[in-house]
């Protein structure tokens, strides 16, 4: 993940660079990301924090991040994206009950009494989900008590712009700008 620090202290710079990457790396969101830029005015004040993601954001089903097979009356899966393995989890107790479900290894599991078909349409993370969740992750790397925020999403780049005063048109502006350079 590259990340470009514009700010009023340049020697900050690279400190808030990676600060920004380990706070993404512990909430499991630097994989998501290609590049982001962090526009950091505490004068103002006025912070713009712009996310171009690896791929644009979409619902997921258990076929899409495992692989499964089915096995008699039972279906047999494999965890492929370990991201979703929680959820996986939870959505196979829903349909199934926990007792149908035997978890073998932290990524093999047994469903049983279910059919292949079934299992592989779960729905694990809705694209509204992980748009959120990346807009939550963007809000926990910015300063704390900044209240006012404005959210641009296209496509892959997802832009918050935040003020602790009144959110004025030329900080709008401003962050409509850095949202277009960094989908482009």
């Amino acid at each position: 993940m590259e990340v470009n620090v514009i700010s009023e202290d340049e020697y900050g710079n690279e400190s808030y660079s990676e600060l920004f990457s380990k706070i993404m790396a512990d909430i499991n969101k630097q994989s998501h990301i290609e590049r982001a830029t962090l526009v950091l005015k505490p004068t103002v004040p006025l912070f713009i924090f712009s996310v171009k993601l690896r791929a644009e954001p979409s619902s997921k089903t258990v076929g899409d991040v495992a692989n499964v097979r089915g096995e008699g009356s039972d279906a047999h899966l494999t965890i492929t994206d370990e991201r979703y393995a929680p959820s996986i989890l939870e959505q196979l107790w829903k349909k199934f009950g926990r007792e149908a479900v035997d978890q073998q290894t932290r990524f093999d599991l047994d469903v049983i009494g279910a059919s292949e078909s079934d299992v592989k349409a779960l729905l694990v993370a809705s694209d509204e989900e992980s748009i959120n969740d990346m807009i939550g992750a963007i809000w926990r790397t910015m300063p704390e008590g900044i209240k006012n925020r404005r959210t641009f999403i296209d496509g892959r780049v997802i832009t918050v712009v935040a003020t602790e005063e009144m959110m004025e048109p030329h900080m709008l502006e401003e962050g409509m700008r850095v949202h277009e350079a960094e989908g482009a």
